[in-house]
C-alpha cells in the first residue's frame, strides 16, 4: 500500500487515504443558505470518487458571515437537516464528512464571482437581487479592497466578538447533528479570524489587537469553544494562511502560523491545513505545484500537531510523495477534483500494484468498469 493511500487515524476517527477534498466555494444555495442538490450531487460524487474526507465549502456560521447571499449556512436547525442526507450519503460511501466553519468578516455582503463580485450595500441589492448587509471588521480603516469599492462596514466591539465565538459554538452543535466527524475552523484567506492574526488588517488597540497573543485571541477564543462542544472522540481541524505574501511589511507569516499551530494543538486540535495569502491585493504569491508545501512543512517541523497540506496538487504520484516524504500528513486537493471527482479512483489505479485491490476500491457498481 503507498502512504497517500495508507489510513489515517485522528482521535477514534480513520480515513481510509490521505486524500481530502478541500474547501471551495460553490454559492450555489438560495439567500436562505439552506444547502440544495448541487450540494449533494457535489459533494456526494466526490466521495463516490474515493475521497477519504470530503469537505465543505465555507459554511457560515451566521447570516452576516456569508460571503456572498448565495453561500451555503449552519446557523439554524433547517441549515442542519438540509445537510444530513449529504453526510450519510459520504460515510455510505466510506468517506468522512467533514465541514468548514466560516465568518467571511469584512469580505462579506458580495457577489457571486460570476456576477461580478461587488459589494453590495445594506440598503440594496446586486445583480441577482440579492440585498446586502453591513459587515464586520476588526479595523475598518485597514481593509484593503480587492475589487474597488467596499461594503458598509463597522469595527467589531466586544459584543459582536463574544457573539461570532457563539455563533461557532451553536454552529458546531448543529454540525453534529448533522453528521458531521470533522469540524474545521476557517481562520485563512483574508477572512474575519484571519483578519485578526494580521498586523496589516488589525490595528486596534484593545485584547484583541497589537501582540501575538491578541492578535490570535479570537481563533483561540473560536477553537476552544467549538472543541469544547465537538466529542472527544472526534477531530477538530484549523485552516490558515501561513503567510500573507506581504514581505514588504509587517504582516502574519510562517513563524506566527508555527506558534500559532502549537497553541492550537494544546487546545485540542488534531490537524492545521495550512493554505496562504488572501488577505490584500498586493500579495506576492509564487503559483505553481506545490507552491504552498513549504509552509505545511514548516508547521510540521515545528508544531506537535498533523499538517495538511494544499495547493498546487494534480497528480497521484505528486500527491503520494507529499505524505511518503513526511511533508504532510493529508494531502487537501482542489481544483483537480473540480476537473476530475474521481481523482481518489484514479489515485488507486495509478499508485496500487494489486489489481484486486484497484478493484475493490471502486463502487461495486463500477468495478466492471476496472475488473480484468
Amino acid at each position: 500500500m503507498t502512504d497517500l493511500l495508507s489510513p489515517l487515524s485522528l482521535r477514534d476517527s480513520e480515513t481510509k487515504n490521505r486524500i481530502a477534498v478541500s474547501p471551495m466555494c460553490q454559492y450555489s444555495c438560495e439567500p436562505d443558505g439552506v444547502a440544495t442538490e448541487w450540494h449533494r450531487v457535489h459533494l456526494g460524487s466526490r466521495a463516490v470518487g474515493g475521497a477519504g474526507i470530503v469537505m465543505t465549502e465555507a459554511t457560515a456560521v451566521s447570516p452576516a458571515g456569508r460571503i456572498t447571499p448565495h453561500d451555503l449556512g449552519i446557523w439554524s436547525d433547517e441549515h442542519a437537516a438540509a445537510l444530513e442526507p449529504t453526510t450519510e450519503f459520504i460515510r455510505d460511501q466510506g468517506g468522512v464528512p467533514g465541514i468548514q466553519l466560516a465568518h467571511a468578516g469584512h469580505k462579506a455582503s458580495k457577489e457571486r464571482p460570476w456576477e461580478g463580485h461587488v459589494p453590495i450595500q445594506p440598503d440594496g441589492t446586486g445583480p441577482s437581487g440579492a440585498s446586502g448587509w453591513e459587515v464586520l471588521s476588526p479595523s475598518p480603516e485597514a481593509y484593503p479592497p480587492f475589487d474597488g469599492d467596499r461594503p458598509a462596514m463597522r469595527k467589531a466591539d466586544q459584543d459582536d466578538i463574544e457573539g461570532v465565538i457563539d455563533a461557532y459554538r451553536a454552529a458546531a452543535e448543529r454540525s453534529l447533528e448533522a453528521g458531521f466527524e470533522v469540524a474545521e475552523v476557517h481562520a485563512a484567506h483574508g477572512y474575519l479570524l484571519h483578519e485578526f492574526l494580521s498586523p496589516v488588517t488589525n490595528t486596534r488597540e484593545d485584547d484583541y489587537g497589537g501582540s501575538f497573543e491578541n492578535r490570535t485571541r479570537l481563533t483561540r477564543d473560536v477553537v476552544a469553544a467549538v472543541r469544547e462542544v465537538w466529542p472527544d472522540d472526534k477531530p477538530v481541524f484549523v485552516r490558515i494562511s501561513g503567510t500573507d505574501w506581504l514581505d514588504d511589511r509587517e504582516s502574519w507569516d510562517i513563524e506566527q502560523s508555527v506558534r500559532l499551530a502549537d497553541d492550537l494543538a494544546d487546545l485540542g486540535v488534531d490537524l492545521v491545513d495550512v493554505s496562504s495569502g488572501g488577505l490584500h491585493p498586493e500579495q506576492a504569491v509564487p503559483g505553481g505545484p506545490n507552491f504552498q508545501v513549504p509552509l505545511a512543512e514548516r508547521v510540521r517541523e515545528g508544531a506537535d500537531v498533523a499538517v495538511g497540506a494544499v495547493g498546487g496538487v494534480t497528480e497521484p504520484e505528486q500527491a503520494d510523495a507529499l505524505v511518503r516524504n513526511g511533508r504532510a500528513d493529508l494531502v487537501l486537493v482542489g481544483r483537480e477534483f473540480l476537473r476530475d471527482p474521481y481523482f481518489g479512483l484514479r489515485a488507486s489505479g495509478d499508485l496500487e500494484r494489486d489489481p484486486d485491490e484497484v478493484a475493490n476500491a471502486w463502487p461495486v457498481q463500477y468495478r466492471r468498469a476496472v475488473q480484468r
